[in-house]
């Protein structure tokens, strides 16, 4: 077998070479991430860039750390004590993403690991913090939002200077101590039929009042019409009422001044 010639071997070590810096050089940023690049040779963390999404070249000696940029979520089940010091369960999730401007230094100060070293304790602390602040009635009933609202404006202000953008927070569920909850429950329970039973007693009176009202004003009207009702006016009343009946098509007897004062008398139909 024939050997190879020596600018053959060369050329071949070349082309391996060339290949591998290349493949060291080349660096493909994924849709939702962002890099960092470090030059071990140089600087260390280029803080004036970071580099988006796409193909870059660098040189084969240095590194590109590539971080996930679009916004992400953790969720935790956090043990915390209320105002009265009772333990209550707060499960939640946060969405964050890191600035992207700010990532090399995110990377230089906080590194890969920053959602446990810096983003979580963070997070558990404005938990305490703002659940703390309440009774475990107003945390089971009305102070879901607040909460929210509170713990989210805490965590942003705990991660003022981290390089971590904090979007939202979703308190999901808030479980207390059995017992509580069952007070809780049941005091609940207690002001809804409380509140039931006023609404029933001031409709009934409402309708009191109006049928007494009701009463009043047919009085008054019974009492005038009796005050205007003469004997004249009946005799003319009745007067009107026997030529009504007189001008009927149905057969009838009729007296005329036979009756009480002179009224007419209808001795009926045939």
């Amino acid at each position: 077998m024939e050997r190879l010639p020596r600018a053959a071997i060369f050329a071949i070590i070349g082309v391996v070479l060339f290949i591998i810096i290349v493949i060291k050089s080349s660096v493909v940023i994924d849709a939702g991430q962002a890099g960092v690049l470090f030059r071990p040779f140089s600087d260390g963390v280029d803080t004036e860039n970071t580099y988006g999404e796409g193909f870059h070249i660098i040189a084969p000696w240095n590194d590109m750390i590539i971080y996930p940029v679009r916004q992400l979520s953790v969720s935790d089940k956090m043990k915390v004590l209320s105002v009265n010091g009772l333990e209550v369960q707060v499960d939640g999730t946060v969405w964050y993403q890191p600035q992207y401007d700010k990532l090399p230094y995110l990377h230089q100060e906080k590194g890969r690991n920053y959602e446990t070293e810096i983003l979580e304790p963070a997070i558990s602390a404005a938990a305490r913090s703002v659940v703390g602040r309440y009774t475990p009635e107003q945390l089971y009933s009305s102070k879901r939002d607040v909460i929210q609202t509170e713990i989210l404006d805490e965590v942003r202000r705990e991660l003022k200077t981290q390089y971590v953008q904090v979007n939202r927070v979703l308190v999901e569920d808030v479980t207390l101590p059995p017992k509580i909850k069952e007070a809780i429950e049941r005091k609940l329970r207690q002001e809804q039929e409380s509140l039931e039973y006023e609404f029933r007693l001031t409709k009934a009176t409402k309708e009191a009042e109006r049928q007494k009202i009701d009463a009043e004003g047919k009085a008054v009207a019974n009492t005038i019409l009796s005050a205007s009702l003469t004997d004249k006016i009946l005799t003319e009343k009745g007067i009107e009422a026997t030529l009504q009946l007189a001008q009927s098509p149905n057969a009838k007897v009729v007296v005329v001044g036979s009756g009480d004062s002179g009224l007419p008398i209808i001795l009926g139909n045939q």
